[in-house]
């Protein structure tokens, strides 16, 4: 119907703000309107508060944002759709006029959003988002796909043809606006289209819908730089071998062969530093290609020495020899049959969730820790675990088996106050080390 702007406004247990919204829209000037409820099963008096206004409500029984937008609109008349939040009051009588005026066909201005401004009463938080957010200044948006139904305008002509998204949870605003623009319209910030709103646009800092926000977002082609600045096949980085004593021999082959070669599978891997006591060890390693900067010093030799400060020594003598590295994998010999890529999969893990360090780890299943004034420690068995506690996955650190670490973090011998990940190693066959000789020799061909 022309010259009739058909107002959407979707409810649940809205009756704080639902009166106010509706006082506020039946005093705007110059407009012809009809508001359009899409309540979702309200147990308050919303409804109750809505009947006194002669507005249509339609119910929705499973709510989903653009499902209840799309709904409500079916249900209007007006060739201007306006969408407003029940919990958005509209600061003065030209707020309907100032957000609709905008709306210009020949010019490909399909649709508008306005101002939102804080409560005195709304937490720091929202305030900041808000007045962050939306600005004093007038803008047409060509490439960038903001906007906001909790206070906006479009035509129904251009909903017509992008209807909104009726399997999203979150942002179907932004998903619609996203189509639009990709089909060369263009989209208005009219600042002086004011609303107040009372909480913000990350809704109190709700971690689970910020999660599901980021997650569509991401598979938007939103035209800004990739975070992936340094791609993983042009990393650098550096192995540590820390062996203490002549390299094992298992059915006539030494574990410290077996292992650079394992390490050279990896593309990543550009050097590989023996960090030995022993010249046997030492001169194979030479002759493998790998780097060995003299033979360990005696005082890293010693039974209470740790693989950090054992691996804290390679790294000077690498960066000595000015052999900068990205990453740094430590590894020791002692385990043979490492899963497949599992130095590959190391990489990875660091470098895409921006870790400081990752460590393989095993899952122990059966230990549950019993604490009191007469035990400390003790195994319990299956049965007799805490209901509180089942389910919780314990994990025990497998140092020696393999773990990656930023150079920085090795140098200043940091890792308790670092960001660290893990990595479950689950063969058992694969963590298998020289201790238990007897089924290595079974094993090892």
């Amino acid at each position: 119907m022309e010259n009739l702007i058909s107002i959407i406004i979707r409810t649940k247990n809205e009756e704080r703000w639902i009166g106010s919204c509706l006082r506020k829209i039946k005093d705007q000037k110059r407009i012809k309107s009809e508001v359009i409820i899409v309540d979702n099963l309200s147990k308050d008096k919303t409804l109750e508060i809505c009947k006194k206004f002669k507005t249509q409500v339609v119910k929705i029984r499973k709510f989903l944002p653009g499902k209840a937008i799309n709904l409500g609109i079916k249900k209007s008349k007006g060739n201007i759709i306006v969408c407003l939040s029940a919990h958005c009051i509209p600061c003065d009588n030209n707020w309907l006029y100032n957000l609709t005026k905008n709306i210009n066909k020949q010019k490909k201005h399909v649709a508008v959003y306005g101002r939102q401004v804080p409560l005195p009463y709304s937490s720091d938080f929202d305030k900041r988002d808000l007045l962050n957010t939306f600005g004093l200044d007038k803008r047409i948006q060509k490439k960038d796909s903001f906007f906001h139904n909790a206070n906006s305008a479009f035509l129904r002509s251009t909903w017509q043809k992008n209807p909104f998204n009726e399997e999203l949870t979150n942002i179907e605003d932004r998903i619609w606006a996203h189509s639009i623009i990709k089909k060369k319209n263009k989209i208005v910030y009219e600042p002086k289209a004011s609303v107040f709103h009372w909480h913000g646009v990350h809704q109190n800092m709700d971690a689970k819908r910020c999660n599901q926000i980021v997650k569509i977002l991401e598979n938007l082609d939103l035209d800004y730089p990739k975070t992936d600045f340094q791609k993983i096949k042009d990393l650098k980085v550096s192995l540590v071998i820390p062996q203490r004593g002549k390299t094992k021999i298992v059915n006539g082959k030494n574990l410290i062969e077996k292992t650079i070669s394992y390490a050279k599978e990896n593309f990543n891997i550009k050097n590989i530093v023996v960090n030995t006591d022993d010249p046997y060890t030492a001169k194979i390693s030479r002759r493998l290609g790998c780097l060995v900067p003299g033979l360990r010093p005696k005082e890293l030799s010693e039974n209470h020495i740790d693989l950090l400060t054992v691996s804290n020594y390679s790294l000077k003598q690498l960066e000595y020899r000015k052999i900068y590295s990205d990453y740094i994998i430590v590894a020791s010999e002692l385990y043979p049959f490492r899963e497949k890529n599992f130095f590959n999969n190391l990489i990875k893990k660091i470098h895409q969730n921006n870790f400081d360090c990752v460590v393989a780890v095993k899952e122990e299943n059966k230990v549950v820790w019993f604490e009191s004034n007469e035990f400390k420690r003790k195994n319990l068995g299956e049965s007799f675990i805490p209901s509180k506690i089942k389910g919780k996955k314990n994990f025990i650190g497998l140092y020696s088996y393999g773990f990656i670490i930023r150079p920085n973090i090795l140098r200043n011998l940091t890792i308790n106050d670092s960001k660290v990940g893990y990595i479950n190693v689950k063969n058992p066959i694969s963590i298998l080390e020289y201790k238990n000789y007897s089924k290595l020799n079974k094993l090892f061909k």
